[in-house]
């Protein structure tokens, strides 16, 4: 299969998972999957970053391990944990053993000595628990590896990142590196609220992701929201691209557009109106404060969707 052959089978797999990729992201996703590298999607909030990992997971037929980042997150809840339980438990268990060992010992010291001795059988990887860095390194088949909003998460975890994106590899102290079984494809999603470190960059793919033109969206509403009809799905995507144009606090995301597309659907709807439009605007805006500046315009707003 050619390269152009081989994008344009990713992106009819990427639509029938219900994703509409540009041919340049497309290009991106089929390049970073065949080469090995991990792709980095930046962009406002509701562009489709976090979907597109799901798209890939579905369209390739691979389990989606996701790891959604937050402030402070650390390698304990990324990579593994000890199963202290389940030690406990074996130790209770294997007691007589222990003391059969121990009991030979001249002094505290030895005993001590002796104990250390037997310390790699609790920490084996019988006793680790998987996290989804592990879990993705150790499957039995190849896994998409969503790491959602790595700019939520400090810097410092980025640096653990590394040895995991660039050398498909982990760590643990007492067991070791482990390495994996078969790489997965990583997706890393970033809304900029700050900016990633340029060595995590450097072992990524990078791509862009915007609020997609009204044509793209109106594809994307009639692959969602099939019935909806032609007229009133220009309507809401031209109405959604004024809002964005707003100075919101969150601009409305495409899966929101999908959701008001939705909710007119259900209610019979043709064409929108300003009384329609305000009486499921909760669908769109979520913000108190966005949705008094919207309510301030929608005249202007409806009339602009209608007229294109």
């Amino acid at each position: 299969m050619t390269s152009a052959e081989g994008v344009s089978d990713l992106t009819r797999k990427l639509a029938a998972a219900g994703y509409l990729a540009s041919e340049e992201l497309a290009l991106l996703c089929w390049l970073a999957l065949s080469i090995g590298r991990p792709l980095l999607v930046e962009g406002p909030a509701g562009t489709g970053k976090t979907d597109l990992a799901r798209a890939l997971s579905e369209a390739l037929s691979r389990e989606l391990v996701r790891l959604q980042c937050y402030e402070g997150l650390d390698e304990s809840k990324t990579l593994y944990e000890w199963d202290y339980a389940k030690q406990m438990l074996y130790t209770q268990l294997l007691r007589d053993a222990v003391a059969a060992v121990v009991a030979p010992a001249a002094s505290l010291a030895d005993a001590a000595d002796r104990i250390a001795a037997t310390e790699a059988t609790f920490f084996s990887t019988r006793f680790l628990i998987a996290r989804p860095v592990l879990r993705a390194l150790t499957s039995e088949t190849p896994v998409v590896l969503l790491v959602d909003e790595i700019d939520r998460a400090d810097p410092q975890f980025e640096a653990f990142l590394l040895e995991v994106l660039a050398e498909g590899q982990a760590t643990i102290p007492e067991v070791g590196t482990i390495r994996a079984k078969h790489p997965p494809l990583a997706v890393l999603t970033s809304n900029a609220s700050r900016d990633v470190s340029d060595a995590l960059r450097r072992r990524c793919l990078h791509a862009f992701l915007d609020y997609p033109p009204p044509s793209r969206e109106q594809a994307i509403l009639e692959l969602h929201v099939p019935g909806l009809g032609k007229a009133l799905t220009e309507q809401l995507t031209r109405f959604a691209e004024r809002l964005r144009d707003m100075d919101l606090q969150q601009a409305p995301s495409i899966a929101e557009v999908i959701d008001w597309g939705r909710a007119l659907l259900l209610l019979g709807a043709t064409a929108l109106d300003e009384e329609l439009a305000r009486s499921t605007l909760g669908a769109l805006v979520k913000r108190a404060d966005d949705r008094s500046k919207v309510e301030g315009s929608m005249r202007r707003l409806v009339e602009g969707s209608q007229t294109g």
